[in-house]
């Protein structure tokens, strides 16, 4: 038997895979955004779509350029840092960037330190009443709630404790960036954006304890009369924290990248209300700017995913 590769060749291979990913999902979306129709000219020509001007504007933006040049250029300037210059209003990317990642990554920050506690304390507490009513109920309402669109569950809580009950405000509007400032204005995102991460994360955890504790070493430890803490807290949820790590991952990518719905039913002036408007202005290299973003915070999320998962539940790669 002979060892394939040690961890740090492991780490490089996912690095090199996750460089490529992230120059795949770019040229992606450069793709997409070429195919809508129109383009940033016809966005900014309003309401006075004449073709001359639409060409000199066209041509003023370097829009009449080959899109192969066109993203050569943009990507030659990405590897001095420089993500271009908005097509829309002049202003450099980064500063939109800069603008956004704030309400966005507040919104996952807080979502993520709450995520945690809960779906693993939900999880440990089905599993250990595994068929009894504590783990019936529990099970259902995050079964009911998991069905539930994020968009449907906005407006329902919206309707409810906003503009029934008056206890918090609907929006955010008129808060600006700084939402730290007014935190009855993030209950209600980050309830939403709770929801789903919280049943999901619950389930796996459950089901990942009830396999650990009637494992053959969870008997063997019992046996010895090892207290049922240490099994539950110092054997078992270290194995059922295993592939809850991958989904905590997936869950934090979609908390950076995914929050568009919730961010625009809440009029938060994060990353996804950047990439709307970037979108419907056809503004090709902010779309480009957050595509970089979002495509290395997804490869850093998960390749920390994996080491988690590595080190909770170590496999040896050999071959004969």
């Amino acid at each position: 038997m002979a060892r394939v590769s040690g961890p740090r060749t492991w780490v490089a291979r996912r690095l090199l895979l996750g460089v490529a990913q992230t120059a795949a999902v770019v040229l992606l979306v450069f793709a997409l955004t070429e195919a809508l129709p129109g383009d940033a000219a016809v966005a900014l020509a309003g309401d006075q779509p004449d073709p001359e001007r639409i060409a000199a504007i066209r041509e003023a933006m370097e829009l009449d350029r080959p899109a192969h040049e066109r993203l050569a250029a943009w990507a030659a300037g990405l590897l001095h840092g420089d993500f271009g210059t908005s097509l829309a209003s002049g202003r450099p990317v980064s500063t939109y960037i800069t603008d956004g990642f704030g309400p966005t990554l507040l919104l996952a920050a807080l979502t993520v330190v709450l995520l945690v506690p809960i779906g693993v304390g939900l999880g440990v507490l089905t599993a250990r009443h595994e068929g009894g009513p504590v783990d019936r109920l529990v099970s259902s309402v995050t079964l009911g709630v998991y069905a539930v669109p994020e968009f449907a569950l906005g407006v329902l809580l919206v309707t409810v404790f906003a503009l029934r009950l008056g206890w918090l405000p609907p929006t955010a509007v008129g808060y600006g960036t700084d939402l730290l400032a007014h935190p009855a204005a993030l209950v209600l995102p980050v309830l939403v954006l709770l929801s789903r991460p919280v049943c999901s994360l619950a389930r796996l955890v459950r089901a990942g304890m009830i396999d650990a504790l009637d494992s053959p070493y969870a008997a063997h430890a019992r046996r010895y009369g090892v207290p049922g803490f240490r099994i539950r807290y110092g054997h078992a949820l270290p194995n059922a924290m295993a592939p809850a790590t991958q989904q905590l991952a997936r869950t934090i990518d979609w908390l950076l990248c995914g929050v568009i719905v919730v961010e625009a039913l809440y009029v938060i002036p994060g990353l996804g209300t950047v990439l709307m408007n970037a979108v419907a202005e056809r503004d090709v290299p902010v779309v480009q700017g957050l595509a970089v973003v979002f495509g290395v915070a997804t490869v850093v999320l998960n390749l920390g995913a994996d080491l988690v998962a590595r080190r909770l539940a170590p496999r040896s790669e050999v071959a004969a």
